[in-house]
């Protein structure tokens, strides 16, 4: 029982941070129907430009203080996310309104590279760190309750806690802040919006800052696990099947569906792994997606799609 406790806390740490991932694909879809391809390369140009400021500002100003240096490289890669937000919508999303769903994922899978390539030009391609200071020592919990207790990773509790108080934040700002209800208008119908005085290029602009400052939160603790490469673009990937299950219009469904990707990779990765020849972690989250395109296509909580003749 206890290593079932284990494979399964691990799930629905890695869940979570899935879920931060699969928030950018939502966010700007419910706004602008676009899906980004390129919440992948933002994820990595974040995390580029948070290891690297990080680096920099202690050698520019003489600050010893991890903490800080951290602030100020987390506050200067969120400005840059902003500016990099308006620069999309100006030069792109603003050109092709009203135009057909390929054309506006064509459009992001430029931004991908481009992104990349800039990436690569300004911080380097090296493989960086990120040092937030989060824990790596494992621990025992739960040993009164079982032989040996339940192992479970610090900097994995953290990370999970840090993506649920943004979770929280965000649902907090769509629900209760004008801006955010001007945002769901949008999602729900843009030329309603619209009618009634809704700046739509504004919006686009909020949609985009916010997945920015998601996406530099899961760079960020992405980079911290596993390092800031380049690599780290194929999260996105991993994201898909988080949304395709929980659907491309829920935020909730995100979080939803990141938990259940999560511990569906773990529980069939140990259980199942040693019957199959191991490497179901790497294909099941694609197969299950593939499942709830054949009979659930809008996912467990994306709106039902109705055509009228």
């Amino acid at each position: 029982m206890a290593f079932f406790l284990e494979t399964l806390l691990g799930g629905l740490m890695a869940g979570m941070l899935y879920s931060l991932v699969a928030l950018g694909f939502v966010l700007i879809f419910k706004a602008s129907g676009v899906f980004n391809f390129a919440q992948g390369a933002m994820v990595l140009f974040a995390a580029l430009a948070m290891a690297r400021f990080s680096e920099w500002i202690p050698q520019w100003t003489g600050i010893n203080s991890l903490l800080l240096a951290n602030v100020a490289a987390f506050v200067i890669a969120g400005a840059i996310m902003f500016v990099v937000a308006w620069i999309i919508e100006r030069l792109v999303l603003r050109h092709l309104v009203n135009q057909d769903g390929a054309t506006l994922l064509m459009a992001t899978l430029g931004i991908t590279y481009f992104m990349e390539g800039l990436g690569q030009s300004l911080f380097g391609s090296d493989i960086y760190k990120i040092d937030i200071g989060m824990p790596k020592d494992p621990v025992f919990v739960l040993e009164s309750v079982y032989q040996g207790g339940v192992l479970i990773n610090k900097e994995d509790v953290i990370a999970a806690a840090i993506a649920a108080a943004l979770v929280a934040a965000l649902s907090i700002f769509f629900q209760k802040t004008a801006t955010g209800r001007a945002l769901r208008a949008v999602a729900d119908d843009h030329q309603a919006a619209q009618s009634i005085g809704i700046p739509l290029n504004r919006i686009w602009v909020i949609v985009w800052c916010v997945a920015g400052v998601v996406a530099l939160v899961a760079g960020m603790i992405w980079g911290s696990k596993l390092g800031v490469q380049f690599s780290l673009t194929t999260v996105a990937l991993r994201a898909l099947p988080v949304v395709i299950l929980g659907g491309l219009t829920s935020v909730p469904g995100a979080i939803i569906g990141g938990l259940i990707i999560g511990v569906g990779e773990k529980l069939s990765e140990v259980y199942l792994g040693p019957f199959v020849g191991g490497g179901i972690e790497i294909w099941f989250s694609y197969v299950l997606a593939l499942v709830f395109l054949l009979f659930r296509p809008q996912g467990l909580f994306g709106e039902k799609i109705i055509d009228r003749v």
